[in-house]
């Protein structure tokens, strides 16, 4: 029995030996697994940086973009208002060259209206609202809307010879083109 027991002995230790060496190799094998875990989370806490900068980067671009839209908003949303109010002047101004200078007593009139004309003006202007009148000036396509053209050598083709009706811009925007008659070479 004794010899029995010492095969068994001799026999478990090369198990015993094998074992050691499964538990040194699975030793190594965690120690190498943390250094690629450490790599992985590496990895992925810099595509998070990156993600995060871009995410940053965005919401800075929709506040700018939303700050442009507000001011945008401010600055034109006299725009309509504007544009009607253009028809009173007209009519102010009509008035004023339908009024014979020369009759006495039509003078007071004529200057009542010049003062509320004078000051309907410094209003629009007080609001950025500016006139565009373009007599003798070139066309220019993005201010002037052309009603005719008359052939003409006293000026150089594409000038602005008469004006129907003033343009208005509001802080460089264009609320009404300038109706003009422009001139061509004959």
């Amino acid at each position: 029995m004794s010899q029995d027991t010492n095969q068994e002995d001799t026999a478990a230790e090369p198990q015993q030996s094998e074992a050691d060496v499964e538990e040194k190799l699975q030793a190594e094998g965690e120690t190498e697994q943390p250094e690629s875990q450490v790599e992985e989370l590496q990895q992925k806490l810099s595509t998070l940086g990156e993600q995060l900068l871009r995410e940053q980067a965005e919401m800075q671009n929709v506040r700018r973009r939303a700050q442009r839209d507000i001011e945008s908003a401010h600055k034109y949303a006299l725009e309509k208002f504007a544009s009607e109010l253009l028809s009173v002047v007209d009519n102010l101004e009509r008035a004023i060259d339908a009024i014979d200078a020369e009759d006495e007593s039509q003078k007071s009139v004529a200057e009542g209206l010049e003062l509320t004309l004078k000051t309907f003006i410094e209003v629009l202007a007080k609001y950025n609202v500016e006139a565009v009148d373009p007599e003798g000036q070139p066309f220019d396509a993005d201010l002037h809307q052309a009603v005719s053209t008359v052939p003409n050598n006293d000026v150089e083709p594409n000038t602005v010879i008469n004006v129907f009706q003033k343009g208005y811009t509001l802080n460089g925007r264009l609320v009404r083109p300038a109706m003009v008659v422009v001139s061509t070479s004959a």
